[in-house]
């Protein structure tokens, strides 16, 4: 959902300015282009519009998590698919950040950090009080699990 709503202020914000900048009629801009500038806010409304309805969904149709006892699964990807399996021994933080928008909404964002060169895992649109309960397990349960391996 708040990717949806993302996309509709980003929309309001952009297609404003590229509203603005078609009305001004700068000299500077070839004639061709200050004749046709409305086409700016149009092209990109349709392109706002069609991502607002299509990314959510299918975000939540590829975009898969999984926390089990020992390991942290995390499935991303629209075009490019990536499977990343995070033991949980190898945790070295875990934080739960809110934006603005999804402080709106009740959801929160986790990313679980290790040592590795590929770098964090992240588990976005979880609802607030589940982000929190499960960076607090995940602290909790990595430091029982720690091992002495490098």
């Amino acid at each position: 959902m708040s990717i949806a709503i993302e996309s509709v202020v980003m929309l309001a914000v952009l297609g404003a300015a590229a509203l603005g900048i078609s009305w001004v009629g700068w000299d500077w801009i070839p004639g061709w282009l200050a004749e046709n500038a409305w086409w700016i806010p149009v092209l990109y409304g349709v392109y706002a519009a069609a991502k607002t309805a299509i990314a959510p969904r299918w975000r939540y149709r590829v975009h898969r998590w999984e926390i089990t006892a020992d390991m942290i699964y995390t499935r991303v990807g629209w075009l490019n698919r990536a499977w990343q399996l995070v033991p949980v021994s190898r945790i070295q933080t875990v934080d739960h950040t809110q934006g603005w928008l999804e402080r709106m909404f009740r959801v929160a964002t986790l990313e679980v950090q290790t040592a590795s060169h590929a770098g964090s895992s992240t588990i976005e649109g979880l609802d607030a009080d589940e982000a929190r309960r499960i960076s607090e397990e995940l602290a909790v349960r990595a430091g029982e699990l720690r091992d002495d391996a490098t």
